[in-house]
Formats: C-alpha cells, sequence, structure tokens
C-alpha cells in the first residue's frame, strides 16, 4: 500500500512539472511547441497575373570540394549554406559570392536523437553567453554571409529561450536574416524571429529527403506547384548527385513552368512586409 502510494505521489508531481514547464514557455510571449505559429500571418495566397517565385538552398556546403564546386555551377541564384567547420568553406563560400550566390551561414544545432553535432554547433546545455560566442565566431569562419540556417535542431529549435538568444543577436545585425529548415514540426524558430522582428522566412520542401532521382523529381514537382498555389515557396537541398542533376537540368526551364527562380532575400523581403502588415492588423 505504502509503495502504491508513492508510486500515485510520484505520478502527481510529474504531471504537475509538466504543466509547470508547459506554463513556462508561455512567459513572455513565448509559444510553446503545441502552440507554435499561433501570432504567424496566414499563408500567402497567388497574386493574378504575377509570377511565382521559387528560392532555392543548398545546404551541407564546404564539406566536399568536387560537389561544392557543382552546386556552384548551378544557374541563377541558388543560395549555399555552409558548415562553420568544414575544410572548404572559406574557399566556396569566396567563389559562391563572385557568382552572385547568397551565402549563408548553416548553423548546427542538436538534435532529438543526440546526433553527433558538427563543429561549432550550439547545444541545450550551453549558457547563453556560451550561445552567442560560438555564433559570432561561426558567422566569423563563412565570408559575404547575409543570412542563418539551422543544421539539424530538432531539439534547439523547439526550445524558445535558445531561439530568443539567436534573435536578440541577430537584432544588433540588421543585414542578417533567418531561415527556419524546419527540422521538427514543434520549431518555434520563425514564431521567435518574427516576435522580434527578425526577417524570416520557412522552408517549404526539402528536395531530397528521399534520396532518389525520381524523389527529388516529385519533391521539385512540389515545390513548383506549392509556388503557384502560394505566390512564392522556398526549398532546400544538399550536394547530392541526384539533386544537383535534377536542379541542373530543370532550372533553366522554370520559365516554360510559368515559375521564376529568384534570391533567397527576395521571398524574405516579402515575407516581412507581410509580417508588417499582420503586426498592424492585430494592434489596438
Amino acid at each position: 500500500m505504502i509503495a502504491g502510494a508513492i508510486r500515485r505521489h510520484l505520478l502527481r508531481e510529474r504531471r504537475r512539472m509538466r504543466h509547470a514547464a508547459i506554463g513556462l514557455l508561455g512567459i513572455s510571449g513565448l509559444s510553446s511547441g503545441t502552440h507554435a505559429g499561433a501570432l504567424l500571418p496566414p499563408p500567402p495566397v497567388a497574386t493574378a497575373g504575377v509570377t511565382p517565385e521559387i528560392a532555392l538552398i543548398i545546404d551541407d556546403m564546404g564539406s566536399r570540394r568536387d560537389a561544392g564546386r557543382h552546386a556552384l555551377q548551378l544557374p541563377g541564384p541558388v543560395a549555399c549554406a555552409f558548415l562553420p567547420y568544414a575544410p572548404y568553406t572559406r574557399e566556396l563560400a569566396t567563389q559562391a559570392h563572385a557568382s552572385n550566390k547568397e551565402v549563408m551561414l548553416h548553423l548546427p544545432m542538436q538534435t532529438v536523437e543526440s546526433t553527433r553535432l558538427d563543429s561549432g554547433g550550439v547545444t541545450l546545455d550551453m549558457t547563453e553567453r556560451e550561445f552567442m560566442d560560438t555564433v559570432r565566431v561561426d558567422l566569423a569562419r563563412v565570408p559575404h554571409v547575409s543570412g542563418i540556417n539551422n543544421h539539424m535542431g530538432s531539439l534547439i529549435t523547439r526550445h524558445p529561450g535558445h531561439m530568443l538568444w539567436l534573435m536578440r543577436g541577430m537584432q544588433t545585425d540588421r543585414s542578417l536574416f533567418f531561415v527556419d529548415s524546419r527540422t521538427t514540426k514543434f520549431t518555434v524558430a520563425r514564431q521567435i524571429a518574427f516576435e522580434n522582428q527578425v526577417p524570416s522566412v520557412s522552408r517549404d520542401v526539402f528536395l531530397d529527403a528521399e534520396l532518389s532521382p525520381a524523389g527529388v523529381q516529385r519533391e521539385f514537382a512540389r515545390l513548383l506547384d506549392l509556388a503557384k498555389r502560394n505566390g512564392s515557396a522556398l526549398g532546400i537541398g544538399h550536394p547530392h548527385p541526384a539533386t544537383l542533376a535534377l536542379l541542373k537540368q530543370e532550372l533553366p526551364r522554370l520559365s516554360a513552368h510559368g515559375v521564376k527562380l529568384v534570391p533567397v532575400s527576395r521571398l524574405v523581403q516579402r515575407q516581412q512586409a507581410r509580417d508588417s502588415q499582420w503586426r498592424a492588423s492585430l494592434s489596438p
């Protein structure tokens, strides 16, 4: 009987602590994963007579020179997101900038699954100072950087406090934008960026979650369909042979699909305008 009473007491305490933790996530306007996105503006709708736009990011750049060079040869303003400590990051980022491609920091973030973290990664057990010092060093290692997106991060991006540190740090440099790669459905990264007026967008499609030519083709078609329905869409891929081959083949044909490739910053600017209008509509 005593043991049963102890177990019931422990269960009650666990429930109480869980409810308290969920409540803390809501302090100061920080959304829990359950309610993430509740205050974000609704998705855009395509405007008749306006050409739909897509933007593309190639992640995991800098690790392999040959694959990186092939990515840089893709036509148009395809953005490149570089890992801060990858061996060819500085060389390839410099070449990307010279080719008029936007350069981004692909910031490694801790995952729920405890996947090995790349050098320069941020973790849940860091203090705010350790977190921001790491981000600043990472940014300094990527020349010509114009934005940040998360590498992995299924754990960190669901934590409002850590995302708040990042967005407050980005507020000091208004030239930087943030792209939420959305590696978890519980992410609050875009929400916290919106609340802190950091220019930001979210990824719509992963081109190569299924790494096969048919899989990449299917997701690319879905990206175009989303752009036609919403006016714009953002895709993320990686420097895999199947992804690069598909993009090399399909990007020159975009005009035949009635779609235009634009820099990521263009989609960010459009989203920033929608965010401003949405904030104004919420004002009393």
